[in-house]
């Protein structure tokens, strides 16, 4: 063994640039799994010291109990609490201070007459609490609100509006307040929780513009006295609260609070990086083999000799392990620096960029080091694995004989074993998508077909390359056919090295492919659906916004250039004990301005004790029009309604439809989350939305849109989904190009005698150059188009899984223009990657190139 880790370290020193490429592409895998952990531990660690330091005062919190979540949603909807309990929890034993929360939406409008924030984060408002302990927000500049109209803002959301104190604007409710600041505030010592934006105001405006009657709040904080721990004062709290309403410790809604944040976001956000850490570890994985299975087939005559002298098998494959523990030992320990210090950058650029991350010293965990070392040594020890034992199997007579052409890849059993597995995963995935829509069978047939384009690599390269290097010939001459024929001089490694660069392709293109198919979706769904000239509408996505005024959508009736205009607002209830969305609406509206599909049934009568549901939902309850249905609110109050209308469509319109008569006894901040208008015959649309634009203006100024441009701004969070997913993948895609480079760079060196002789019989550098460029793009090509074929079948089957797992009809799109980009980038990739092997190549010495063994 000692024999073999000398000759091991001998040979790392002697070729140090073989492993160049196998070091980097460990070295950036690492790095990124590093990075994301280190990233998500910090994070954690601080929204919880955020939390902790804001609710630090707050020893518990008294509020409703139940709650109500709907589909889709992980943070339910609670009843308010009666702010006359105050008296009742401040008599308790062991109790100090007591103040009621009144929490809503609320939206500040900047000096530019824009609204700050609600791309996502919410946009909160609140009465200020004068108790500095039980208040959540800290008094940094100015004073707090005394009379109406006057708000504290914090501070970060006062630097994005470029506002300041003393300054006027105006505050979404959803209805326009005009407030004046008359102070700063942070949050947990923060500018603000992350890029949540907050209003404080008296109370007596909380009531009247967050609540729907005075004397309710969200909850009750509570203080202790001196000596008084905060289960204790629970324990005191919980007997004088009436039937519905709990008290939970301070530090438990802390937890929450940071549970809230990781269970949502931080997860999700988190386990998206580590999919593309997978995705760029098994890029890397396909590079790393690629280059010790060339490694080993270079040193086939000095294996061979180790064998006459007398190794074993054992020690010629310890030998190449060795080689391998070595590069991935050093280069994970060096991806681990790395990923440290992408964590750092990410943490100092994601708020930048408007992304909800507090700031905190970064949090090194154990795991988040051994984790990513160890899976950065086994990827490399893995992919070499195969080679080794090649390696030690090496027969003491091959070093007599001069390495042959490998022919391998085109077997006849590698190609039916390929086409058996296409085969299986086709007849998988169309069982999943088609036949009993099932996500298990549509991923398992993925992945089927993902292994199935990989065993199929080295068979189809030859027809690939042939056919994709056909036009070299003419546009070439000579040094394109050389190009193309070194290109298909190994099948296997020319397979091996383009399917790194496939994979990466394959992500790209796979959600290309959905990213499409959802604007499609969107877009259908809007023009099957949408029968009015404008809408005016929300953000598109995220839990910001305040809404918009129920008095919008009556206001725009009023103007004589429109037909109709309908607001849709948003309720919860409980539905047969499962939590519902409800939109509320005037259902006679609704209907001349949305296509509900088949009507049963009347929606002109549903009144204040009517309802008009999907017939998918009505299906499911066993409903029909006359039948009853008993609806939970959050209120905590019960009330049966009638099934007046079953209706067809319900992308827009929503599963359940009651009027706002039936809605007001239960509502809370009422608002609405769309208002669609229909233009009178004879209006134009340039007419009819300048009209609309001015009573908008006078609710805030929120954006009117076309019909078109609303659905274009629906899928707005797409692009920002696929620029992400881009900027991403591009690790993955440099693996596959450090993978191109390194293979080129070792086929260089075995082939530097033949180089030598084309440089001796009259090929100049130039040529040479262009000769081994034009080799790297077409095994680019190879991948690219390989990567294609698999994205776009990978995003079929996302688009037809998603289809069948939800009630929405989801549309599939190809991207001629975006996947065109995708093509070119791969391909101008792969010249990239020829060039520095090229050049190494034209410096070759010519005399010392023919005399190399």
């Amino acid at each position: 063994m000692n024999a073999s880790v000398r000759i091991s370290v001998s040979s790392l020193r002697a070729h140090k640039r073989r492993f160049a490429g196998t070091f980097l592409a460990v070295l950036l895998g690492v790095a990124f799994l590093a990075g994301t952990l280190v990233m998500g531990d910090t994070l954690r660690a601080s929204f919880d010291t955020m939390f902790g330091n804001a609710t630090s005062g707050t020893d518990a919190v008294v509020r409703s109990a139940g709650t109500i979540t709907t589909p889709g949603e992980s943070q339910g909807v609670r009843q308010p609490v009666d702010t006359d309990l105050v008296t009742a929890v401040e008599k308790a034993p062991g109790v100090a201070a007591a103040e009621p929360d009144i929490q809503g939406a609320g939206q500040l409008v900047g000096a530019n007459g824009k609204p700050i924030g609600g791309q996502g984060p919410p946009t909160l408002a609140g009465n200020w609490i004068d108790d500095p302990k039980l208040n959540s927000y800290q008094l940094a500049e100015g004073r707090a609100p005394s009379k109406s109209g006057e708000v504290v803002v914090n501070r970060g959301a006062a630097e994005k509006g470029e506002l300041k104190i003393g300054d006027t604007t105006t505050l979404r409710t959803p209805d326009p307040v005009k407030v004046t600041i008359v102070g700063l505030a942070t949050f947990g010592g923060e500018d603000g929780m992350a890029q949540v934006t907050y209003t404080g105001m008296t109370r007596s405006d909380a009531e009247r513009y967050l609540t729907a009657k005075p004397g309710e709040a969200a909850s009750i904080l509570v203080r202790a006295g001196p000596g008084t721990g905060q289960q204790e004062l629970v324990d005191a709290l919980t007997p004088v609260l009436p039937k519905g309403v709990e008290a939970i410790t301070g530090q438990e809604l802390a937890a929450e609070n940071t549970d809230m944040i990781s269970g949502q976001f931080l997860s999700l956000f988190t386990t998206f990086l580590l999919v593309f850490s997978g995705v760029a570890l098994l890029v890397a994985t396909f590079s790393i083999h690629n280059t010790f299975a060339i490694v080993v087939a270079q040193r086939t005559r000095e294996n061979a000799l180790l064998r006459a002298l007398g190794a074993s098998r054992r020690q010629v494959t310890a030998s190449t392990l060795v080689e391998a523990s070595v590069v991935a030992v050093v280069a994970s320990a060096a991806g681990l620096a790395g990923g440290i210090g992408i964590a750092a950058g990410l943490q100092a650029l994601f708020p930048a960029i408007g992304f909800p991350f507090p700031e905190g010293d970064l949090v090194i965990s154990g795991l988040s080091m051994i984790l990513p070392l160890a899976v950065g040594i086994v990827v490399c020890l893995g992919s070499a694995l195969l080679p080794a034992v090649r390696a030690g199997g090496t027969a003491p007579l091959a070093a007599l004989r001069e390495t042959a052409v490998d022919q391998s890849g085109a077997s006849r059993t590698r190609a039916v074993v390929g086409t058996a597995l296409a085969a299986l995963a086709v007849a998988v995935t169309l069982t999943g998508v088609i036949v009993s829509p099932s996500l298990w069978l549509a991923g398992s047939g993925a992945i089927l077909a993902l292994a199935a384009f990989v065993v199929l690599g080295p068979v189809a390269s030859t027809t690939a390359v042939r056919v994709l290097g056909s036009p070299l010939d003419k546009l070439r001459g000579v040094t394109g056919g050389l190009a193309r024929r070194n290109a298909l001089r190994s099948p296997k490694r020319t397979a091996a090295t383009a399917s790194a660069l496939m994979i990466g392709v394959a992500v790209v293109s796979l959600f290309t492919v959905f990213g499409a198919s959802l604007k499609a979706t969107m877009d259908q769904t809007v023009s099957r659906s949408f029968a009015g000239d404008v809408a005016v509408s929300t953000p598109s996505f995220g839990a910001g916004g305040s809404g918009l005024s129920p008095r919008l959508a009556p206001a725009i009736a009023e103007r004589p250039e429109v037909d109709t205009a309908v607001g849709l607002g948003r309720g919860v209830a409980e539905v047969d004990g499962e939590g519902r969305a409800l939109t509320v609406t005037d259902p006679v509206a609704l209907e001349r301005t949305f296509d509900l599909g088949d009507v049963q049934g009347s929606m002109r009568n549903l009144g204040d004790d009517g309802i008009a549901i999907t017939g998918n939902e009505a299906d499911k309850l066993g409903l029909r029009t006359g039948d009853t249905a008993q609806l939970a609110f959050t209120d905590g109050k019960k009330q049966t309604f009638t099934v007046r209308a079953v209706y067809g469509q319900s992308e827009l319109a929503g599963e359940y439809v009651i009027t706002r008569d039936a809605w007001a006894p239960h509502r809370t901040q009422d608002s609405d989350t769309l208002v669609a208008v229909t233009f009178k015959d004879g209006v134009s649309a340039a007419d009819g939305k300048a009209a609309v634009e001015k009573v908008a203006t006078a609710y805030g100024n929120p954006e009117v849109q076309t019909r078109d441009e609303y659905a274009q701004s629906s899928a707005g969070g797409i692009d920002m989904m696929l620029t992400l997913v881009y900027a991403l993948l591009a690790l993955a895609v440099l693996i596959a190009l450090l993978g191109i480079a390194n293979t080129l760079t070792l086929a260089v060196h075995e082939r530097t005698r033949e180089l030598g002789l084309l440089r001796a019989v009259g090929q100049t550098r130039a040529q040479l150059r262009a000769m081994v460029r034009w080799e790297s793009v077409l095994v680019a090509a190879f991948g690219t188009v390989g990567g294609l074929a698999l994205g776009g079948f990978l995003g079929w089957v996302l688009v037809k899984a998603s289809d069948g797992a939800s009630d929405s009809a989801f549309a599939f799109a190809m991207p001629p223009f975006q996947l065109t980009v995708v093509a070119l980038v791969g391909v101008a990739a792969g010249a990239l990657a020829g060039l520095r092997p090229a050049r190494r190549a034209a410096r070759l010495d010519v005399l010392r190139a023919i005399a190399t063994e």
